[in-house]
């Protein structure tokens, strides 16, 4: 069976969307604006044949409308909610998963902006107030979320420029990056370390490692089980995996498994002690400390909070309650 058929069964199994997710290769996605624009703005449905795991030399402004899921920004593995809004920098992977049921489609779940920030800069030559914009353009480049009353006014922003064009909605750009550029209320995401090896034998190396961990997720997974299957030793591997993908091997394994114990906790009644053996914890004892870990707050404590904070919010009064709810994982770094 091929790495893609694989890699689809894998997220079968976990409930994702087989194109999606970090164990794809990152897939360069290649950007032209409208000849009368200098950005691209659009709306985009869920699942479709965009929302992959990629990267390009554009920076991007998206937002999510209605819906959860997993956040993969370079090597940040976190949960978002209705009303996330990221800030992604030059060439970092990225990707925002929500689980969906066979040929499910969520509508208008991302509304997207991406622009060359060279060309921005370019013209601080003439327009010096843009050169203000070098520093925030470089903090991008780890990945940006936003909170509070900036992300209320930044949602209202880029939901407005849907309903304007031409200089009415380059106008409302310039605002957004203004207020994106000059806030504090900010969260810088991928780590300064993760710079990874993007040539084809490394990433297929990379990807047969992330199915056999996708595949085995709910049972077992013992790192020299797949030290073997990449063809190395297992301090070699550990070392190739940490590089290439940010995080050590039993973190990334952990954070996985906790969040699909989230999942479970906030979307089903199922008992926590059938969730810890559901996700692929041996022992309730072992599940409960990662948990803790991760999230600051016990199993239990989870599921209480989450049903409080259940209802979508929508409206861009709400975006800052919505962020509340994203902090119940947002620890889970």
């Amino acid at each position: 069976m091929n790495n893609t058929r694989k890699l689809a069964r894998a997220h079968e199994a976990l409930g994702i969307k087989a194109a999606s997710m970090a164990a794809n290769l990152p897939t360069f996605e290649h950007i032209v604006p409208e000849a009368d624009e200098s950005f691209v703005w659009r709306v985009d449905d869920y699942p479709w044949e965009r929302n992959v795991w990629n990267f390009h030399p554009e920076v991007e402004i998206h937002l999510i409308c209605n819906a959860s899921g997993m956040a993969f920004v370079g090597d940040y593995i976190g949960e978002f909610q209705p009303g996330y809004l990221t800030v992604v920098g030059r060439n970092l992977p990225h990707d925002w998963v929500t689980a969906t049921r066979p040929g499910e489609i969520i509508k208008g779940r991302d509304i997207v902006l991406q622009f060359d920030a060279d060309r921005i800069l370019g013209i601080a030559e003439t327009l010096p107030e843009l050169g203000q914009l070098e520093e925030f353009f470089l903090r991008a480049e780890r990945g940006l979320i936003f909170s509070g009353q900036t992300l209320v006014e930044a949602r209202r922003l880029v939901e407005e420029m849907g309903t304007v064009s031409g200089f009415s909605r380059f106008a409302l750009f310039i605002r957004l990056l203004a207020l994106l550029s000059s806030t504090e209320e900010y969260e810088i995401l991928s780590s300064p370390e993760f710079a990874p090896k993007l040539d084809a034998e490394t990433l297929d190396t990379l990807q047969r490692a992330l199915i056999y961990i996708f595949e085995h997720l709910a049972s077992e997974i013992h790192l020299a089980d797949v030290a073997a299957l990449s063809g190395m030793s297992e301090s070699a591997f550990s070392r190739f995996f940490k590089k290439n993908t940010g995080n050590s091997f039993t973190d990334h394994v952990n954070k996985l498994r906790i969040w699909q114990a989230c999942k479970l906790l906030t979307e089903s009644d199922m008992p926590i002690t059938e969730i810890c053996f559901e996700v692929g914890y041996l022992n309730i004892s072992n599940f409960n400390r990662t948990f803790l870990r991760h999230h600051r707050m016990t199993p239990s404590a989870y599921r209480r909070l989450a049903i409080h904070r259940r209802p979508v919010r929508t409206s861009p009064e709400s975006a800052s309650d919505a962020h509340e709810s994203i902090d119940l994982a947002h620890s889970a770094r």
